[in-house]
């Protein structure tokens, strides 16, 4: 579902926006940097979670096929 709008949005960010990602549309350029927007907000969440999960069967998984010994044997 579409929604149209009216933005108030800056001719120079718009201009820059426009020459930088070459697209050609007022519209796809909106698009483009919400997409980007929300791509990169999922890749931020998903690096603060580093080292905060544990995933035992896949630690399991990975280190058994990498040839390690798995943790607690010898």
């Amino acid at each position: 579902m579409n929604m149209r709008t009216t933005l108030d949005i800056p001719q120079d960010l718009l201009e820059e926006a426009r020459r930088i990602s070459r697209l050609k549309s007022k519209t796809d350029i909106v698009i483009h940097s919400l997409q980007e927007f929300i791509r990169k907000n999922k890749i931020e969440r998903l690096i603060a979670l580093r080292g905060k999960l544990r995933l035992p069967h896949i630690e399991k998984v990975y280190l058994k096929s990498r040839g390690r010994p798995l943790p607690g044997r010898k």
